[in-house]
């Protein structure tokens, strides 16, 4: 009897929150939904809606352009979050070490993170200028360049250069996730491990590595999510271009829905990319839960 009321009252407490959670993100969805089998327009969508049933998913999954598309998110979300973990790790056990100045170096890691991205992706387009860019400049004068070059307008450099610019704004959120799981690993570990005659990789594999995966995991998921969905620094760095080379998935829906002003097909290219981050988060919800178990 105690249990029931307790689950009753839980309930009730849970109620307002799942009102609100239904009304803000339920009915968008539904709409979202609905719109996608329409053929609806952006200028007056309820005078367009006429139904099209499934052709809006056909007309995506048929479409070179969408498949290049998630291509080059595919490439974007490994690449950058690949080499945030690498890095965040690194910068992790460096600053996990005692040495004069770790404070001061620790609290400047936090700088990358307070930037908002579009003063991040304005900053390393000015260092990427090809007419007066710090990058050019250094490079010329290593002598590793003989002349200054454009890097976000040449398609084959410019997907690069948006991921080392959001790489150095992100990986600090690993290190500071995986510096804060060292700060619990017992120092005897390592002694013992050493007086056991352990080398230095095999300390990071057999003791660092399993005490740090599972926050480690945790912001692997974030970050792959981030990255899939990745749009404000894209549209402020390249808007898609030179030629499509830079252009993800979230800013083809943003321009078939709103430049284009195809409602209905964006609707269906954005739920595409709901159903995919959703098949990433399962997959990492999944290998979390088996990490945990074992």
């Amino acid at each position: 009897m105690i249990t029931h009321r307790k689950t009753v009252t839980a309930w009730l407490l849970l109620t307002p929150m799942i009102v609100m959670i239904l009304g803000v993100s339920g009915y968008p969805l539904i709409k979202t939904i609905y719109f996608s089998m329409t053929g609806a327009k952006l200028v007056a969508p309820d005078l367009t809606d006429s139904w099209v049933w499934f052709h809006n998913y056909v007309r995506a999954l048929s479409s070179a352009n969408f498949r290049e598309a998630i291509w080059h998110t595919t490439y974007f979300a490994v690449i950058s979050v690949g080499a945030e973990v690498v890095i965040g790790v690194m910068v992790a056990l460096l600053l996990n070490e005692v040495f004069v100045g770790r404070t001061l170096l620790r609290a400047m890691l936090i700088l990358p993170l307070a930037l908002p991205t579009v003063v991040n992706a304005m900053m390393w387009r000015l260092i990427y200028n090809p007419d007066f860019g710090a990058l050019n400049a250094l490079l010329v004068q290593l002598g590793m360049l003989d002349a200054y070059r454009s890097w976000l307008g040449d398609p084959a450099t410019a997907l690069d250069m948006v991921i080392i610019a959001d790489v150095w704004k992100n990986f600090p959120l690993v290190a500071l996730i995986a510096l804060a799981a060292l700060q619990t690993v017992p120092r005897d570990l390592y002694e013992a491990a050493t007086l056991d005659g352990a080398g230095m990789w095999n300390r990071f594999w057999r003791i660092t590595l399993p005490a740090i995966m599972g926050p480690l995991s945790v912001a692997l998921v974030l970050r792959t999510i981030e990255a899939f969905k990745v749009f404000d620094i894209i549209y402020v760095m390249t808007r898609g271009g030179p030629a499509s080379s830079t252009k993800t998935v979230s800013f083809y829906v943003y321009q078939e829905a709103f430049a284009y002003m195809r409602v209905g097909s964006g609707a269906s290219y954005a739920l595409i990319v709901v159903l995919i981050s959703a098949c990433l988060i399962a997959g990492y919800m999944y290998l979390i839960r088996k990490h945990g178990e074992a």
